[in-house]
């Protein structure tokens, strides 16, 4: 008997959906067939039997979500009941050996018919298919002959080192290597030795792969204004003095994160995530804010941030900062949210935008508060002017929509007394 695995289809993959079985039990099966389609958290694949052999059984069902890599999905044993023949190995040969001992070459297997199907591993079609090589020309070194990597990026290595001077006298066009396979600092040019290597942890391995996919997979914009907070300073400076001895001490994040949940009820078109099932109107803000750990970052959540006061708003954050900090947050305080909120304004950066954090529609920025020029009137005169920019999923959010949104808010930051309607 002989078990398929749940395969890693990429280096971060840990669990995935099996989509759809191609065979059922009592089916026999040759090496390089497609017997399943995989689900990942990006796409779809195939699944191809490695070995040949008849189908025992089916040990996951179709539709099946949250498979954990090498969890066995199927079983095959031989026709003879026996488990499947692996391909041999390649006997060994001394280097000196005299011709008499060196063992038959098997001869290069011959043209495959138009319509064969090519027998390669996932990883090696999809490299193939990003780089224009074809698999109809390559010999597999893989089980049974199956092509795989290697063979592929060989072959990518011949292209490109061949120069040759078509007729034209134009030179011929090299195949660039495939995006998916990522370059050692050493081929981009650093030089060994002159840098200390930090492996990745769990966490920072996770950010990068979310917000490579955010940035890539979802189709954003930004969108920035202006706001005058000197209302703002004068009225968190006036509520903290006059609950200075409850222990009450407002930041003016905290005055930030009440005026996003009260747009967000105010605009609730702009409250909203994309999904391939449709458009999720949420019924509450809960509004994710980004503090910054030790090896990354972290966004815990204050769910229902339009039903909180100004005082619980500032303590439910301290808490949730210190615990992030402590890595004690729990995986529902950080996971999901309906919206998200990033300040480096404490660190005197003027302006930035954020990549979006899925599932969530859209991203704020918020940059210091600081003194400058506005016209008033038809005159120079001097306010506390913060940048904030707004990151929209142009799919769930878009500009008429961002821009309700960002009218809301600048209302409250400027009128603060309008979030007690």
């Amino acid at each position: 008997m002989t078990d398929i695995l749940m395969p890693a289809l990429s280096p971060t993959m840990e669990e995935g959906g099996l989509a759809k079985w191609l065979v059922k039990p009592g089916d026999t099966v040759s090496a390089g067939q497609v017997i399943a389609e995989i689900e990942t958290d990006k796409a779809t694949m195939e699944v191809e039997a490695v070995d040949e052999g008849v189908v025992e059984a089916l040990l996951v069902e179709a539709g099946a979500q949250g498979v954990k890599v090498n969890t066995p999905i199927a079983r095959l044993k031989s026709e003879s009941g026996q488990a499947p023949a692996r391909a041999p190995e390649k006997p060994k040969v001394a280097p000196n050996a005299p011709p008499p001992a060196q063992p038959h070459v098997q001869p290069a297997p011959p043209p495959r018919d138009a319509g064969e199907r090519i027998a390669a591993s996932p990883l090696a079609r999809r490299i193939a298919s990003q780089s224009g090589i074809d698999l109809s020309g390559l010999k597999g070194t893989g089980p049974n002959g199956r092509i795989v990597k290697a063979d592929v990026e060989a072959a990518i290595g011949k292209a490109s080192s061949q120069t040759s001077m078509p007729q034209n006298g134009s030179r011929a066009l090299t195949v660039p290597p495939p995006s998916s396979t990522p370059k050692t600092l050493e081929q981009m040019g650093i030089e060994p030795g002159s840098y200390d290597l930090v492996p990745l942890d769990m966490m920072r391995k996770t950010i990068a792969r979310r917000m490579t996919d955010s940035f890539r997979d979802i189709p954003h914009f930004p969108l920035t204004i202006d706001l005058e907070i000197d209302k703002l300073l004068k009225a968190r400076g006036e509520i903290n003095a006059r609950f200075a001895d409850q222990g009450v001490k407002i930041s003016v994040n905290d005055i930030i994160i009440k005026a996003c949940a009260l747009s967000l009820m105010r605009v609730p078109e702009s409250n909203a995530s994309y999904s391939p099932e449709g458009i999720a109107m949420h019924h509450h803000a809960d509004v994710a804010v980004a503090v910054a750990i030790d090896g990354g970052l972290i966004t815990p959540i204050i769910r229902h941030a339009e039903t909180k006061g100004l005082a619980t708003i500032s303590a439910e954050m301290a808490d949730l900062a210190q615990r992030a900090r402590d890595r004690k947050l729990k995986p529902h305080e950080y996971q999901g949210g309906t919206f998200s909120l990033s300040n480096l304004g404490m660190m005197g950066i003027k302006s930035f935008a954020s990549i979006l954090n899925e599932p969530q529609g859209m991203i704020m920025s918020v940059g210091a508060g600081e003194k400058r020029p506005v016209v008033r009137n038809d005159a120079l005169a001097i306010a506390t002017v913060m940048t904030v920019t707004l990151t929209c999923d142009h799919r769930v959010v878009d500009g008429a929509i961002g821009s309700a949104f960002l009218k809301a808010f600048k209302g409250f930051i400027e009128d603060p007394m309008a979030m007690l309607l």
